[in-house]
């Protein structure tokens, strides 16, 4: 039986779909202080506690893909250096 290949076959492949999740978590960023204004506005106080929540987790998973992505880049080029690709 062939084996299938995945996006994630290839450190490419990786740091792409790490460099779209990162697209994501900075336009969600935005939409999420959008919606702290309007609930600022609104004097919606738990609405504006969950949503600092959500801006809190959103900001600690945006450290980690960032950490993801410069392992991902450091395995490259160590890939890179070790197979003389360049």
């Amino acid at each position: 039986m062939a084996q299938q290949h995945t996006p994630f076959d290839r450190i490419e492949g990786s740091l792409e779909y790490i460099g779209l999740l990162r697209e994501t978590i900075q336009t969600t960023k935005s939409d999420i202080q959008k919606e702290v204004a309007r609930a600022k506005s609104e004097r919606a106080e738990r609405r504006l506690e969950a949503l600092h929540l959500v801006t809190y987790k959103l900001e600690r998973l945006s450290r980690h893909i960032d950490s993801s992505h410069r392992l991902l880049n450091d395995l490259r080029t160590l890939r890179r250096l070790l197979l003389g690709e360049r």
